[in-house]
Protein backbone atom coordinates (compact mmCIF):
# COMPACT_ATOMS: atom_id res chain seq x y z
CA UNK A 1 0.00 0.00 0.00
CA UNK A 2 0.90 3.42 -0.45
CA UNK A 3 2.76 4.50 2.43
CA UNK A 4 1.63 7.95 1.95
CA UNK A 5 -1.21 8.75 4.75
CA UNK A 6 -3.17 12.22 5.23
CA UNK A 7 -5.18 11.97 7.93
CA UNK A 8 -8.23 14.83 8.75
CA UNK A 9 -9.02 16.31 12.19
CA UNK A 10 -13.00 16.03 13.30
CA UNK A 11 -14.28 16.71 16.54
CA UNK A 12 -16.64 14.88 17.95
CA UNK A 13 -19.72 15.56 20.52
CA UNK A 14 -19.74 11.93 22.35
CA UNK A 15 -16.57 9.80 22.77
CA UNK A 16 -18.70 6.71 23.99
CA UNK A 17 -21.42 5.05 21.77
CA UNK A 18 -23.94 3.33 23.48
CA UNK A 19 -25.25 -0.19 21.80
CA UNK A 20 -28.42 -1.23 21.15
CA UNK A 21 -27.97 -4.46 23.19
CA UNK A 22 -24.74 -5.89 25.12
CA UNK A 23 -22.62 -8.53 23.27
CA UNK A 24 -21.46 -8.59 26.27
CA UNK A 25 -20.32 -5.01 26.23
CA UNK A 26 -22.62 -1.88 26.07
CA UNK A 27 -20.29 0.64 24.79
CA UNK A 28 -18.00 1.49 21.10
CA UNK A 29 -15.47 4.07 21.38
CA UNK A 30 -14.05 4.61 17.79
CA UNK A 31 -10.69 7.26 17.37
CA UNK A 32 -10.85 7.41 13.69
CA UNK A 33 -13.37 6.98 10.77
CA UNK A 34 -11.68 4.77 8.00
CA UNK A 35 -9.16 2.06 8.44
CA UNK A 36 -5.82 1.76 6.61
CA UNK A 37 -5.83 -1.97 6.91
CA UNK A 38 -8.21 -1.92 3.77
CA UNK A 39 -9.34 -5.59 4.53
CA UNK A 40 -11.70 -6.45 1.68
CA UNK A 41 -14.53 -8.10 4.07
CA UNK A 42 -14.55 -5.19 6.12
CA UNK A 43 -18.27 -4.56 7.41
CA UNK A 44 -17.53 -0.67 8.46
CA UNK A 45 -17.38 0.42 5.02
CA UNK A 46 -20.69 1.25 5.08
CA UNK A 47 -19.94 3.68 7.97
CA UNK A 48 -18.38 6.29 4.80
CA UNK A 49 -21.68 7.19 3.44
CA UNK A 50 -22.06 9.64 6.62
CA UNK A 51 -19.06 11.45 5.58
CA UNK A 52 -20.10 11.88 1.86
CA UNK A 53 -17.32 9.52 1.07
CA UNK A 54 -16.32 6.20 -1.14
CA UNK A 55 -11.94 6.21 0.33
CA UNK A 56 -12.94 3.96 3.55
CA UNK A 57 -9.22 3.17 3.05
CA UNK A 58 -7.69 5.87 2.10
CA UNK A 59 -9.54 9.07 3.40
CA UNK A 60 -8.88 8.35 7.15
CA UNK A 61 -10.28 11.21 10.05
CA UNK A 62 -9.46 11.13 13.56
CA UNK A 63 -11.46 12.85 16.69
CA UNK A 64 -9.01 14.98 17.64
CA UNK A 65 -10.95 16.02 21.00
CA UNK A 66 -11.53 12.50 22.08
CA UNK A 67 -9.39 12.44 24.82
CA UNK A 68 -11.02 15.53 26.69
CA UNK A 69 -14.33 14.21 25.76
CA UNK A 70 -14.49 10.43 27.16
CA UNK A 71 -12.95 12.16 30.29
CA UNK A 72 -16.12 13.94 30.57
CA UNK A 73 -17.84 10.91 30.23
CA UNK A 74 -15.91 8.82 32.60
CA UNK A 75 -15.87 11.28 35.13
CA UNK A 76 -19.59 11.67 35.01
CA UNK A 77 -21.14 10.26 38.13
CA UNK A 78 -23.75 8.25 36.23
CA UNK A 79 -20.74 6.31 34.70
CA UNK A 80 -21.39 2.63 35.79
CA UNK A 81 -17.93 1.17 34.77
CA UNK A 82 -19.44 -0.79 32.00
CA UNK A 83 -17.07 -2.68 29.49
CA UNK A 84 -16.37 -0.29 26.64
CA UNK A 85 -15.59 -2.03 23.31
CA UNK A 86 -12.21 0.22 22.23
CA UNK A 87 -12.68 0.02 17.98
CA UNK A 88 -15.57 -1.85 16.95
CA UNK A 89 -15.67 0.02 13.75
CA UNK A 90 -12.17 0.81 12.83
CA UNK A 91 -9.47 -0.46 14.10
CA UNK A 92 -7.44 1.75 17.05
CA UNK A 93 -4.22 0.69 16.38
CA UNK A 94 -4.34 1.54 12.48
CA UNK A 95 -1.60 3.37 11.18
CA UNK A 96 -2.81 6.76 12.00
CA UNK A 97 -2.52 6.31 15.66
CA UNK A 98 1.02 5.79 15.20
CA UNK A 99 1.31 9.76 14.77
CA UNK A 100 -1.75 10.43 17.12
CA UNK A 101 -1.05 8.33 20.07
CA UNK A 102 -4.51 8.84 21.24
CA UNK A 103 -4.54 4.73 22.69
CA UNK A 104 -1.89 6.01 25.23
CA UNK A 105 -4.17 9.11 26.71
CA UNK A 106 -7.46 6.70 26.40
CA UNK A 107 -5.65 3.76 28.35
CA UNK A 108 -4.44 6.57 31.19
CA UNK A 109 -8.29 7.20 31.25
CA UNK A 110 -9.32 3.53 31.81
CA UNK A 111 -6.78 3.59 34.77
CA UNK A 112 -7.61 6.74 36.27
CA UNK A 113 -11.56 5.76 36.55
CA UNK A 114 -11.38 2.06 36.20
CA UNK A 115 -13.12 1.13 33.37
CA UNK A 116 -12.61 -2.14 31.62
CA UNK A 117 -12.31 -2.46 27.90
CA UNK A 118 -11.44 -4.63 25.06
CA UNK A 119 -9.42 -4.47 22.40
CA UNK A 120 -9.37 -6.00 19.21
CA UNK A 121 -6.67 -5.22 16.50
CA UNK A 122 -5.11 -6.19 13.41
CA UNK A 123 -2.04 -4.21 14.68
CA UNK A 124 1.15 -4.96 16.80
CA UNK A 125 1.35 -1.44 17.79
CA UNK A 126 -0.82 -2.10 21.33
CA UNK A 127 3.25 -3.25 22.55
CA UNK A 128 3.93 0.36 22.27
CA UNK A 129 0.92 0.81 25.01
CA UNK A 130 2.21 -2.40 27.11
CA UNK A 131 2.94 -0.66 30.36
CA UNK A 132 -0.71 1.01 30.27
CA UNK A 133 -2.45 -2.09 29.49
CA UNK A 134 -0.29 -4.04 32.14
CA UNK A 135 -1.53 -1.67 34.71
CA UNK A 136 -5.22 -1.35 33.58
CA UNK A 137 -5.28 -5.18 34.07
CA UNK A 138 -4.64 -5.64 37.33
CA UNK A 139 -7.34 -2.72 37.84
CA UNK A 140 -9.91 -4.32 35.98
CA UNK A 141 -10.85 -6.38 33.02
CA UNK A 142 -9.47 -5.81 29.93
CA UNK A 143 -9.51 -8.02 27.05
CA UNK A 144 -6.88 -7.85 24.50
CA UNK A 145 -7.46 -9.81 20.99
CA UNK A 146 -5.35 -10.07 17.37
CA UNK A 147 -8.19 -10.92 14.74
CA UNK A 148 -5.80 -12.83 12.60
CA UNK A 149 -7.94 -14.74 9.56
CA UNK A 150 -5.13 -17.02 7.75
CA UNK A 151 -1.45 -18.27 8.26
CA UNK A 152 -0.73 -18.13 4.24
CA UNK A 153 1.23 -14.75 4.16
CA UNK A 154 0.37 -14.61 0.56
CA UNK A 155 -3.61 -14.36 1.20
CA UNK A 156 -3.10 -12.31 4.08
CA UNK A 157 -0.99 -9.45 2.11
CA UNK A 158 -4.26 -9.49 -0.44
CA UNK A 159 -6.99 -9.67 1.86
CA UNK A 160 -5.48 -7.69 4.21
CA UNK A 161 -2.68 -5.09 2.97
CA UNK A 162 -2.29 -2.63 5.59
CA UNK A 163 -2.12 -5.41 8.45
CA UNK A 164 0.61 -7.00 10.28
CA UNK A 165 1.89 -10.19 9.04
CA UNK A 166 -0.10 -12.99 10.85
CA UNK A 167 2.80 -14.58 12.97
CA UNK A 168 3.38 -11.06 14.30
CA UNK A 169 0.12 -10.92 15.64
CA UNK A 170 0.24 -13.94 17.94
CA UNK A 171 3.51 -12.96 18.81
CA UNK A 172 1.91 -10.15 20.60
CA UNK A 173 -0.90 -12.32 22.05
CA UNK A 174 2.23 -14.07 23.80
CA UNK A 175 3.70 -10.92 24.91
CA UNK A 176 0.12 -9.71 26.57
CA UNK A 177 0.16 -13.27 28.29
CA UNK A 178 2.78 -11.54 30.72
CA UNK A 179 0.06 -9.38 32.09
CA UNK A 180 -3.34 -9.98 33.52
CA UNK A 181 -5.09 -9.17 30.46
CA UNK A 182 -7.67 -11.56 29.11
CA UNK A 183 -6.01 -12.49 25.57
CA UNK A 184 -7.52 -14.03 22.87
CA UNK A 185 -7.92 -14.92 19.13
CA UNK A 186 -10.64 -13.42 17.10
CA UNK A 187 -10.59 -16.04 13.45
CA UNK A 188 -13.28 -13.62 11.66
CA UNK A 189 -14.16 -13.98 9.04
CA UNK A 190 -13.20 -17.58 7.64
CA UNK A 191 -13.85 -17.04 4.19
CA UNK A 192 -15.80 -20.20 2.02
CA UNK A 193 -13.18 -21.25 -0.59
CA UNK A 194 -10.03 -19.27 1.15
CA UNK A 195 -9.60 -19.14 4.78
CA UNK A 196 -11.63 -22.27 5.75
CA UNK A 197 -9.75 -24.86 4.96
CA UNK A 198 -8.70 -27.57 7.73
CA UNK A 199 -5.17 -26.97 6.99
CA UNK A 200 -5.66 -23.22 7.39
CA UNK A 201 -7.88 -23.42 10.96
CA UNK A 202 -5.44 -26.18 12.38
CA UNK A 203 -2.35 -23.90 12.04
CA UNK A 204 -4.69 -21.03 13.84
CA UNK A 205 -5.35 -22.96 16.39
CA UNK A 206 -1.38 -24.31 16.76
CA UNK A 207 -0.82 -20.53 16.86
CA UNK A 208 -3.00 -19.98 19.57
CA UNK A 209 -2.30 -22.61 21.43
CA UNK A 210 1.72 -21.53 21.63
CA UNK A 211 0.87 -18.40 22.11
CA UNK A 212 -1.56 -19.67 25.13
CA UNK A 213 -4.49 -17.33 24.70
CA UNK A 214 -7.72 -17.59 26.69
CA UNK A 215 -9.92 -18.46 24.28
CA UNK A 216 -10.37 -18.72 19.82
CA UNK A 217 -13.61 -17.00 18.74
CA UNK A 218 -14.29 -17.64 14.81
CA UNK A 219 -17.56 -16.10 12.81
CA UNK A 220 -18.13 -16.53 9.13
CA UNK A 221 -17.80 -14.25 6.46
CA UNK A 222 -20.94 -12.01 5.99
CA UNK A 223 -21.62 -9.26 3.00
CA UNK A 224 -23.96 -6.65 2.68
CA UNK A 225 -24.15 -3.25 1.33
CA UNK A 226 -21.24 -1.79 -0.03
CA UNK A 227 -18.71 -4.17 1.71
CA UNK A 228 -20.67 -7.24 -0.88
CA UNK A 229 -19.53 -5.42 -3.98
CA UNK A 230 -15.87 -4.82 -2.67
CA UNK A 231 -15.75 -8.39 -1.39
CA UNK A 232 -16.70 -9.58 -5.04
CA UNK A 233 -14.72 -6.87 -6.77
CA UNK A 234 -12.05 -8.33 -4.48
CA UNK A 235 -12.33 -11.74 -5.72
CA UNK A 236 -13.28 -11.41 -9.31
CA UNK A 237 -9.32 -9.64 -9.64
CA UNK A 238 -7.45 -12.36 -7.47
CA UNK A 239 -9.38 -14.96 -7.32
CA UNK A 240 -12.02 -15.42 -10.31
CA UNK A 241 -12.48 -19.21 -9.79
CA UNK A 242 -13.87 -18.08 -6.72
CA UNK A 243 -16.51 -16.43 -7.70
CA UNK A 244 -19.44 -18.43 -9.01
CA UNK A 245 -19.29 -20.71 -6.01
CA UNK A 246 -18.84 -17.34 -3.58
CA UNK A 247 -21.76 -15.77 -5.38
CA UNK A 248 -24.06 -18.86 -5.15
CA UNK A 249 -23.43 -19.12 -1.52
CA UNK A 250 -24.14 -15.61 -0.99
CA UNK A 251 -27.35 -15.27 -2.76
CA UNK A 252 -28.07 -13.64 0.81
CA UNK A 253 -25.99 -11.92 3.11
CA UNK A 254 -24.63 -14.96 5.16
CA UNK A 255 -24.00 -18.46 4.22
CA UNK A 256 -26.02 -21.71 4.65
CA UNK A 257 -26.61 -23.28 8.05
CA UNK A 258 -25.56 -26.44 6.39
CA UNK A 259 -22.09 -24.72 5.73
CA UNK A 260 -21.81 -23.25 8.88
CA UNK A 261 -22.73 -26.49 10.52
CA UNK A 262 -20.11 -28.07 9.02
CA UNK A 263 -17.26 -25.57 9.42
CA UNK A 264 -17.87 -24.95 13.28
CA UNK A 265 -17.90 -28.49 13.72
CA UNK A 266 -14.00 -28.47 12.33
CA UNK A 267 -13.16 -25.39 14.51
CA UNK A 268 -14.56 -27.27 17.39
CA UNK A 269 -12.63 -30.61 17.09
CA UNK A 270 -9.75 -28.78 16.60
CA UNK A 271 -10.39 -26.10 19.69
CA UNK A 272 -10.89 -29.42 21.62
CA UNK A 273 -7.62 -31.32 19.98
CA UNK A 274 -5.57 -28.34 20.80
CA UNK A 275 -6.82 -27.58 24.23
CA UNK A 276 -8.02 -23.75 23.30
CA UNK A 277 -11.52 -22.39 25.13
CA UNK A 278 -14.55 -21.44 23.30
CA UNK A 279 -15.70 -19.11 25.74
CA UNK A 280 -14.87 -15.65 24.84
CA UNK A 281 -16.82 -13.96 28.36
CA UNK A 282 -15.70 -16.45 30.98
CA UNK A 283 -12.42 -14.28 31.75
CA UNK A 284 -14.56 -11.55 32.28
CA UNK A 285 -17.17 -12.64 34.47
CA UNK A 286 -14.29 -13.89 36.67
CA UNK A 287 -12.25 -10.46 36.58
CA UNK A 288 -15.55 -9.05 37.29
CA UNK A 289 -16.94 -11.04 40.20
Amino acid sequence: MDNQLTVKEIHCESALTRLKRKIPYGWDLNIYRGCRHACRYCYAIYSHQYLNSDGFYDDIHVKSNIVDVLERELSSPGWKREVVNIGGVTDSYQKAEETWQLMPEILKLLIKYRTPAIISTKSTLPLRDFDLIDELSHITYINIAATITTTDENIRQKLEPGSAPSAERFAMLKQFRKTNASVGLHVMPIIPYLTDSRENIEALCIGARESGVHYMLPGTLYLRGETRKVFFDFIQENYPELFPPLQSMYKTGGAGKEYKDSLYRVVNELRKKYGISSSYTRPMKEKMK
